[in-house]
């Protein structure tokens, strides 16, 4: 078991969702930063989908009732194990009674827990992710908060072996927020909702973000006009959809997002930017920029290019153990 000591803010079970599923009103959830969750999974020789703790803006404490091997990757924390100052992305030997804390830092929003086995609580649905809406999923469908117990699972037969402490993902392979690099946006089937007046302000201005949390992103930022009526029949709708409702002030659908809405819809962030875009903290500044469809493909194909080179790099350091 690992024991909750402390949760203050957001501390929930997620791993890579539950895809296949939102024909049936439910969305695919899952982490809010995929590839944060896959490198720490990697990093304490986990599949890269396994269960993790997801963390956001409070402060965390676990103690372990076990030695393990755990690992942090994110952005947002400052991290200490057993009051020693401890690096991201690298993994770590916690011994029984250690106790690891998060804080919140300046530059992201999200980091993951992973811990050697991963978060043993019951799959619904094909996914341990927490859906809090529904109360479905996780540690009895809901947030994580002082004095729960959550069980590790056992190392499965065959598995490769934890990496030894120390091993870090090397820093040009880390995903980093960017935040003077444009959210890359790729036009929806409704783009024509925007006149060119429209699309300046949607690709020229600078949006912070507001109220937001894992169904959705407010932007604060100019009133974006469009040429349809502020509400259509509903349809479908993906995370990462831009929607336009009445006021013109964008609201960006994250992984908890609904799966259908009658706002309109003139594009949608690149899957490879959405995850940046979930790191920015309320009041951080965002711009865009439109690429076309085969462009957010190349760039969703390098970004699988760093990821088989970090999965080479903690390979190489398992190896060497």
């Amino acid at each position: 078991m690992i024991r909750v000591e402390r949760a203050v803010g957001y501390l929930a079970v997620q791993d890579l969702g539950r895809p296949g599923h939102r024909a049936a009103g439910v969305p695919a959830g899952g982490a809010m930063d995929p590839v944060a969750l896959r490198l720490a999974n990697l990093l304490v020789g986990n599949a890269e989908g396994d269960a993790a703790l997801e963390w956001s803006v409070g402060e965390m404490v676990l103690r372990f009732d076990r030695a393990t091997r755990v690992a942090v990757a994110g952005l947002g924390a400052r991290v200490t194990l057993d009051d020693v100052p401890a690096p991201l992305w690298t993994t770590l030997a916690a011994r029984r009674g250690s106790r690891l804390r998060l804080e919140p830092a300046s530059g992201g929003r999200f980091c993951y827990v992973a811990l050697d086995g991963g978060i043993d609580v019951a799959p619904v649905l094909g996914s341990r992710a927490t859906y809090l809406p529904a109360r479905l999923g996780g540690h009895e469908g809901r947030a994580l908060r002082s004095g729960d117990a959550i069980p590790i699972g056992a190392r499965k037969a065959g598995a490769r072996r934890a990496p030894p402490p120390g091993t870090t993902v090397p820093d040009t392979l880390r995903p980093s927020d960017a935040p003077g690099e444009p959210i890359r946006l790729v036009a929806a089937a409704q783009e024509a909702v925007l006149d060119d007046a429209g699309s300046r302000l949607l690709l020229d201005s600078e949006h912070r973000v507001g109220a937001g949390d894992r169904m959705g992103y407010r932007l604060d930022g100019p009133a974006i006009p469009t040429r349809a009526a502020a509400a259509l029949p509903s349809e479908g709708a993906c995370a990462g959809a831009l929607q336009l409702p009445g006021d013109g002030h964008a609201i960006v659908l994250m992984p908890d997002g609904p799966t259908v809405g009658g706002y309109p819809k003139p594009a949608v962030v690149a899957s490879v930017d959405l995850p940046r875009l979930a790191q920015r903290a309320a009041g951080a500044a965002v711009r865009f920029s439109l690429v076309d469809v085969a462009e957010a493909q190349w760039l969703r194909r390098e970004l699988e290019e760093r990821l088989d080179a970090a999965r080479r790099a903690v390979g190489s350091a398992r190896s060497e153990r």
